[in-house]
């Protein structure tokens, strides 16, 4: 898989510990469609990096010394065409990566993953899918009291009320995980329709990703 310019994807790996730093870019590297553009080891570093490479894809570790990666997450997500990010983490349900999901991140992925499967998310969040199934994402926000529910709610609730009605049947289908092709069978809509009113939908309501559609719907209760 290569980017829309034609060049292979290019990744920027976050990590403070060089030894898992330099696992990643060996797996990630032997891909031969995947380009480690830079290393870093704190937060602090990823703004410049990010300004000087150009990176796709962000693969971020969630916690290190100085700036962490939810920050940095934070931070990159609000710029003007920021990079996709990839959270990397040792737990499965963890407060700080909801958070980072929330902040505009693409997914989620747990450090032991098979290298295979570590390829496979990249050339995902490349190509603009997100790696984290709304199944995961409740999941995950069962197991996890980040507080603020009622408020998110009634924040939800009034965001999706921008909404026209087929919009909110297409970011509920969203939410339930459907792809283009199962919401277009289940709306009689073609996938190219589908994915304009996903499009609009993240236009209206200021959101990055499909992961934050699926929040946002769990949070109005739909």
């Amino acid at each position: 898989m290569t980017t829309q310019d034609g060049g292979p994807i290019r990744v920027l790996i976050v990590d403070d510990d060089a030894m898992v730093r330099a696992g990643l870019a060996m797996i990630l590297g032997g891909a031969g469609d995947i380009e480690i553009v830079a290393e870093a080891g704190d937060g602090a570093e990823v703004p410049p990096l990010v300004t000087a490479y150009r990176p796709d894809v962000v693969l971020m570790d969630i916690r290190m010394p100085g700036i962490d990666g939810l920050t940095a997450t934070e931070t990159l997500r609000r710029a003007s065409e920021p990079p996709e990010v990839v959270v990397l983490t040792t737990f499965h349900a963890d407060a700080q990566v909801l958070r980072a999901l929330r902040a505009g991140a693409a997914g989620f992925l747990l450090k032991d993953i098979a290298p295979g499967d570590l390829v496979a998310a990249i050339r995902r969040v490349a190509s603009g899918e997100p790696i984290l199934s709304p199944p995961v994402t409740r999941q995950l926000i069962a197991h996890v009291s980040d507080g603020g529910a009622d408020e998110r709610g009634e924040r939800a609730r009034k965001l999706l009320g921008r909404l026209s009605e087929r919009e909110r049947e297409v970011a509920t289908a969203v939410g339930k995980g459907r792809s283009n092709a199962e919401i277009g069978r289940e709306l009689f809509m073609s996938v190219p329709t589908v994915k304009a009113h996903v499009s609009r939908i993240l236009t209206k309501l200021d959101l990055n990703n499909r992961v934050q559609v699926a929040l946002l719907v769990y949070d109005a209760g739909s």
